[in-house]
């Protein structure tokens, strides 16, 4: 007798493994692709010199001329890339290397001793250093958290230099692009006239003029708000025309309606959804995707409202992220596949992000999540590159979805099925399968395991090694509930997981 393996896309690993029957539960390193399981693409160094420092952000960029820039903000520098060449363009003055770990930073119970009100944040910084990048025209500006908004001019053998009048302490900058020109938004920030820092301060230059940041100077369009509701600004993200600003807890919708003297309003669209980090926002058409300080998933379209994403393998995410590491997650997308990733720091694994879930957003299979080790500092979609870029821990970029490899050597993948009735009322006795594969590089492990109850103990075969010539994997195991498991870690690696086939005797009814 033949019995199909037919799974619907999309990982489902915080059921019970009984209740998640019928789905695929457990993977590494497998997307979905047309309603099927597919290996991610392998990776290739971009260049042989490493980053000074744990890079947090990552921006690309191209000049009048055409040519592709870098820029890569660390903890300690800030380097750009251009022409297989690295360049280190550092502040030599105003700017101050910043922490590579977090320590803390909700108040009462973190950071050091009395710092912090009750229920507050505290006002001394214990963030990892991380960057907010923009492009005015073909130069690049860069802002380290808390400190002010640096310009390069595009010559790599000058330094960025503070851009003069703008606020002295940032908490994140960005660029607004307008049908009249540019401005430059400083959220979170020093107010104008008392010079303190407002962490719910949010200035502007004037239009087309990144230097000019007072609102009483003649024709000047530069003004300030402050929101309400208390908090901080944590960052911000372009949305179409829309500007979205998120505190620590909630989402503020920037509209610009051209007055003179407010030329943009803010108002709250969303509370208890605020951003845990100033990198966890991810801008997918006009749509916006993020990860809040409750360790939930979001999206927002202007003219809506912010909503929960569903998400059954959350649990790992929200159980295992590294205490006081939560600025250090990063949201990207990836436009080939319909995707966006958050990759995070698990504490079982250390301080640092080494792993990462994803879902495919839109298209045939919109909903679907997966999930993968891998350990990314920074991540960044494609365009104006060719490949998406990811930045590792040691100074390491890679150019990703290129090749089957790990830049040459193997990485590891698997998926693998919840237990599930091939027969729910006979027992069966697994002879083999009949693989399925296309684009197979390398070998496929195959294995199974059976059990006679959800809770029963569980009886595993010897997984079977499949050349892409094989014809059929030999099992040979009984039982009422099965799981199969597809893994590889070879160089290169890789296959798309079609429809393979039980070949199965009945076995009698228990």
């Amino acid at each position: 007798m033949k019995i199909p393996l037919e799974l619907p896309p999309g990982l489902n690993g915080d059921d019970t493994t009984h209740a998640a029957g019928g789905r695929w539960a457990d993977g590494s390193n497998v997307r979905f692709r047309l309603g099927r399981p597919e290996t991610i693409g392998g990776w290739e160094r971009l260049m042989s010199d490493p980053l000074t420092g744990v890079c947090r952000a990552i921006f690309p960029w191209t000049d009048n001329d055409g040519v592709l820039d870098i820029a890569f903000g660390t903890h300690s520098n800030l380097h750009v890339w251009r022409g297989g060449e690295l360049f280190d363009v550092t502040p030599a003055s105003g700017f101050a290397a910043g922490a590579i770990d977090g320590s803390g930073s909700a108040g009462y119970g973190t950071g050091g001793y009395g710092v912090g009100g009750y229920g507050l944040p505290s006002t001394t910084d214990y963030f990892p250093l991380t960057w907010s990048f923009g492009a005015w025209g073909q130069q690049l500006l860069a802002s380290p958290r808390n400190q002010t908004i640096f310009a390069w001019t595009n010559v790599t053998a000058q330094a960025a230099q503070a851009l003069a009048n703008a606020p002295a302490q940032v908490t994140h900058m960005l660029v607004a692009p307008l049908s009249g020109g540019y401005q430059v938004f400083a959220l979170g920030c020093n107010e104008e006239v008392s010079g303190d820092f407002n962490p719910l301060c949010i200035r502007h230059s004037s239009i087309r003029n990144n230097t000019q940041w007072s609102t009483s100077a003649s024709g000047s369009t530069a003004r300030e708000y402050v929101l309400t509701g208390g908090g901080r600004i944590v960052a911000g993200r372009m949305c179409g025309p829309w500007l979205l600003v998120w505190t620590g807890d909630a989402l503020f919708l920037g509209t610009f309606v051209g007055a003179l003297n407010q030329p943009w309003r803010f108002e709250r669209v969303g509370r208890n959804c605020g951003l845990i980090g100033p990198n966890a926002a991810v801008i997918v058409g006009q749509t916006a995707f993020w990860a809040s300080p409750d360790r939930q998933f979001y999206r927002y379209a202007p003219g809506g409202q912010p909503e929960p994403i569903p998400c059954p393998i959350r649990r790992d995410f929200a159980e295992e992220l590294a205490a006081s590491q939560g600025d250090k997650i990063v949201a990207s997308s990836n436009a080939e596949f319909s995707e966006i990733r958050f990759d995070y720091p698990d504490r079982r694994d250390g301080y640092e992000n080494s792993r990462y879930v994803a879902l495919a957003v839109s298209g045939p299979d919109a909903g679907a999540w997966h999930r993968g080790a891998m350990a990314r500092t920074a991540f960044m979609d494609a365009g104006p590159s060719a490949y998406p870029i990811g930045a590792t821990y040691d100074g390491a970029v890679f150019l990703h979805e290129k090749g089957r490899s790990a830049d040459g050597g193997a990485f590891s993948w698997f998926i693998e099925t919840a237990d599930s009735y091939l027969d729910a009322g006979t027992t069966l006795l697994v002879r083999g399968l009949w693989p399925d594969f296309k684009d197979q590089i390398g070998p496929v492990n195959v294995g199974a395991s059976a059990r006679l109850y959800p809770q029963g103990p569980v009886t595993a075969s010897q997984a079977v090694a499949m050349a892409a010539s094989d014809a059929k994997a030999d099992l040979l195991l009984s039982g009422r509930l099965f799981a199969l498991r597809f893994s590889g870690d070879s160089a290169p690696t890789g296959c798309r997981i079609g429809q393979p086939t039980f070949d199965v005797a009945r076995a009698g009814e228990r």
